[in-house]
């Protein structure tokens, strides 16, 4: 990868993460079960490629399948589904 591929690729993980929203404001999204399947085996292929598994399921976009991903399995999340 020459410097300009490089730089612009940091550019853009900079300018994304820069933009951090609370994951107290996060609805829970629902999923029905054959996306969650469809969901956990695409991911345990192509690991965090949201926007090619957002592309199998219809009516979903790799934001969605992003914050339902983290909401299953970040920390945050997982402590608060103890406590429920």
């Amino acid at each position: 990868m020459d410097n300009y591929k490089r730089r612009r690729k940091i550019a853009k993980t900079s300018t994304c993460c820069s933009e951090e929203v609370s994951s107290i404001e996060w609805k829970f999204i629902n999923m029905s079960a054959e996306e969650e399947d469809l969901i956990y085996r695409m991911y345990k292929l192509v690991g965090d490629r949201w926007a090619l598994i957002a592309g199998r399921i219809p009516g979903r976009n790799a934001e969605e399948i992003e914050r339902f991903w983290i909401m299953r399995h970040g920390a945050v999340f997982a402590n608060r589904r103890r406590e429920a």
